[in-house]
Formats: C-alpha cells, structure tokens, sequence
C-alpha cells in the first residue's frame, strides 16, 4: 500500500545518446502545460521486466520546457532491469507517467553554492546548475567521472558555468577530492549533490569533517546504487514457514506486495523511510542503499528499506512491527 500518485498518459516524442551507455529521453504528457516543477523533481515511469508491471524513478533533466519532460537513462548491465526496458523503447511508444515531484528541499538565499555530481548524478543537478547561474550567485559544479567522453551535458555546462564547471576525470587523474572541496567552503554554504552510495558516504564525512552542518548537505542518490553486486537473495517472514526469493530484477518490496505481505512505502527511493521493516536475523549481508537511516543505524542491521536495500544470503524480516518504523 502506498500514498495515492496521478498517473498520466505519455508518449516518447524522442531519444538521443548523449555519451557511451547514457540516452535521453523526451517524454511529452498527454496534459502538459509546461508549468515550471522544483529544482531535484522527479517522475516515476511505468515499465514491464519479465512480464511483470514495474516502477523505476529517473530524475528530470533541467529546467521545464514546453517541449516536454526530459529524463537520461545509463545503462546499466548491474541493474534491476528498468534501464534495458528503457532503451528498448522507441520514438512514439506510450508510457505511463507521474506528476513531477522533488523532496530536494534548495534554500535560495544563501551566497555560496557547491554543486556535486557523481555520473549520471548530473541529471537533477543541471536543472540547479541553470537556476543558480541564472540568479547571478556564487556556485561552483564539481563533475566527477571516469573520462570527459563519459560526461553527459558537460558542453551545455561549460557554456553555462564556464570556470565556475570543474571535470574531475579519473583518466585524467583528476580525481575529486571532497575533503579538499568542502575545507574551501565558507560555513554557510549549501551543498547539493547526486551520485552513487559510496560517493554519498564519502561526503557526508566530509562534509561532517569540514565543520559544516549535516542539514547543508542536501542530496539525492541512486535507488540501484550499493556496495555489494545486485544479485538474488531469501528473505524469511518471522514466525511463519514462509520463505521468498528476491529476484535481482525485483524490490524485496515488490516481492513482498506482491505475496500479500503489505508493506507501506511511498518514494520507493530509499529516502522517506516509509516502508522500512525490522530485521530479525542476517545469514549472510546486508547492502543498505537507502539515504533515510545514519551509518550508526545501518551497521546495527535492526531495519532494512525495502524499496531499494538489498543482501547477500538469507535474511529473516517481520513485517508487523510497524510502529516506530518511521
């Protein structure tokens, strides 16, 4: 069960490659107006993995267009399926969509900004990149990736940013250095930022360890995103004989729907902590790839978000404990 969300009808009016294994895609709804949407907003698209009706999240690209809704899919061959749907699709297939929606909080009267991308984490912070330098304020965008030939919409951000658009590419050994980035900041600086788990991690500390305010560091991640290999593993239900196989294609949430076990969830993105579920034992690991608990939480391994979070071996769940979950 769920908050209730508006689906519309779409069509994928086109789609262009935009570096090795990342494609854009441009989504016009059936009712668009073109209305402007917050900085960091998403949609959610419906796609079919093994026959099977499925929800994946992508990031909207930039600021609004009447052109329609833009999204950039990697692929990725670590996936749980959503982006080999996407890039099968051609120009004049039909989608069903949701209404833009973002939980990327951005205080705009700040004076300093510093923007961090991680790959494909540039898709929401283009749409930040273009607001900020529109307003005339002091920020900076950090781009980290393996090589500028790797790096979606890094001519549109040159032109934008010019100086103010710095490449950390690894083959360049240019690799971004977070603590350094952060010591450079004023303390009243905001950050946002979009990347892989890891890199999240990484500068959270960072960011912790430059003095600055946790509340600060605005961010979003990747839902597919963790230190472990996406791969099937168990899930036990306390009490009961009921074991499931969780399908590296699939959610732990969706399985569980799925078999009548009703589990709450909302962004299905690992940040607002809705569908999170006690974890009574661990045979094996635990990959957290949520945003919503602290390292300290993680580590404890007393909950787990279903919607995104993952494992390696078998792990036992009750599902009834509800009542701090969140």
């Amino acid at each position: 069960m769920r908050f209730i969300e508006t689906w519309t009808p779409a069509t994928l009016m086109s789609t262009r490659d935009l570096a090795p294994g990342i494609r854009e895609f441009l989504i016009l709804p059936d009712q668009f107006d073109g209305a402007a949407y917050p900085v960091g907003s998403h949609i959610n698209v419906s796609v079919t993995i093994d026959g099977l009706p499925e929800t994946r999240s992508y990031s909207l690209v930039g600021e609004a267009s009447s052109r329609g809704l833009r999204i950039a899919v990697r692929r990725a061959e670590d996936s749980r399926g959503g982006s080999r749907y996407m890039w099968q699709l051609a120009p004049g297939a039909r989608l069903d969509i949701t209404r833009p929606s973002s939980l990327l909080a951005v205080d705009w009267a700040r004076e300093t900004y510093c923007l961090i991308a991680g790959g494909i984490g540039i898709t929401p912070i283009l749409g930040a990149a273009q607001a900020l330098a529109r307003r005339g304020v002091d920020v900076t965008l950090h781009y980290a990736v393996r090589g500028r030939g790797d790096a979606a919409y890094l001519d549109d951000l040159a032109k934008l940013l010019g100086d103010r658009l710095v490449v950390h590419a690894s083959d360049e050994g240019r690799r971004l250095d977070l603590d350094a980035v952060f010591a450079s900041l004023p303390q009243n600086a905001l950050a946002l930022f979009c990347g892989p788990m890891r890199m999240l991690d990484a500068a959270r500390h960072a960011w912790i360890g430059a003095g600055h305010p946790l509340p600060d560091l605005r961010y979003e991640t990747f839902g597919s995103s963790g230190t472990l290999p996406t791969e099937t593993f168990r899930v036990r239900l306390k009490g009961t004989n009921t074991e499931l196989e969780i399908p590296r294609e699939r959610s732990m949430l969706d399985v569980l729907n799925a078999a009548g076990h009703d589990v709450m969830y909302d962004c299905k993105r690992g940040e607002c902590g809705l569908c999170a579920i006690d974890v009574v034992a661990v045979d094996g690991e635990i990959d957290h790839r949520d945003v919503f608990f602290s390292d300290h939480q993680k580590q404890s391994n007393q909950k787990i978000c279903a919607c995104v979070s993952r494992a390696r071996g078998t792990i036992t769940v009750d599902t009834l404990l509800r009542a701090d979950a969140i």
